[in-house]
């Protein structure tokens, strides 16, 4: 039998980390690791597991992810989004292995009006962006493109963890029973992006050794709003709320946020797809998918 292919995850305990965790294949030998093991804020610590567990891949599913609050907290953000990809690429690039590295569509500015490939320029408009872009750079310094697997994906949400769609349906409930509209978000576009299939993609790029620049989300185009009425619409017929509330669209300028969003972020995962050989389903059906995972409320 051949031998198992030793993956160190970091994130364990984010949205994607649990979906990984919840779907790793045979023939993967994992280290999960959380903050509690490993602080991605310290390089030292990184490159020390790196040393310390030798891992033919390291998934780091874990990042700073608070994109309103990295406008004031830069070097953290830098610290967990580009230091710590630097530094399990450099130490991969010594002791060998390669790292699947999970970035985000806010690399890009949302100014070209249609779908990104995965070799166009970086131009992201915040710090989340920058350091996250920053980390691509790094790794991409230390490792080559067949050891590197940069992995875009946008608008992630899941079952479980801090996400939109668990927002929203808080949010549906209290704006319902108050008999209050649901304001949101109506002219920037992008792909929500359910964790199971993210985590299916993830697994299949370790599986077959996939190098380079990839985009994955899940199919079709969605803005804010349009994500905030389907998630009330399927959660009222899943029984999750009794009812959805009334969603108003406002402009992003309606709703100011310390932070710079891309217009339009959708990513073009078309080449992705056929590598991986993975289809992957609307984001209507993803989410009907998830909100399944989600248990009903006690009567």
């Amino acid at each position: 039998m051949p031998e198992p292919v030793r993956v160190l995850l970091t994130g364990r305990d984010g949205q994607l980390g649990r979906a990984l965790v919840a779907s790793v294949p045979a023939g993967i030998d994992l280290i999960a690791t959380g903050r509690g093991e490993l602080d991605l804020a310290d390089p030292g610590a990184c490159r020390a597991a790196v040393g310390r567990h030798r891992p033919d891949w390291v998934l780091n599913a874990g990042a700073y992810t608070a994109v309103d609050r990295a406008e004031a907290e830069a070097e953290l953000a830098g610290a967990v989004n580009a230091g710590a990809p630097g530094a399990f690429a450099e130490a991969l690039a010594s002791g060998g292995g390669r790292l699947l590295q999970v970035s985000t569509d806010f690399v890009f500015d949302g100014e070209q009006g249609h779908p990104y490939a995965p070799e166009q320029p970086l131009r992201p408009l915040g710090v989340y962006g920058a350091t996250k872009a920053e980390g691509e750079r790094r790794a991409a310094a230390a490792l080559p493109p067949e050891r590197l697997c940069l992995l875009r994906t946008s608008w992630v949400y899941g079952p479980v963890g801090a996400n939109f769609c668990l927002t929203m349906l808080r949010l549906h409930r209290a704006r319902a029973a108050a008999g209050e509209p649901l304001k949101v978000v109506a002219d920037q576009v992008g792909c929500p992006t359910a964790t199971p299939g993210l985590a299916a993609a993830c697994w299949r790029v370790i599986e077959r050794g996939v190098g380079g620049h990839h985009h994955w989300s899940d199919c079709g185009a969605a803005s804010w709003y349009d994500f905030a009425v389907a998630i009330g619409a399927q959660a009222a017929v899943r029984g999750l709320i009794d009812a959805p509330a009334r969603v108003k669209p406002i402009t992003t300028a309606d709703y100011p946020t310390p932070a710079r969003r891309p217009a339009y972020s959708l990513l073009d995962g078309s080449t992705t797809r056929r590598t991986l050989e993975l289809e992957g389903q609307h984001w209507q059906a993803a989410l009907a998918e998830v909100l399944a995972q989600i248990p009903l409320p006690k009567a």
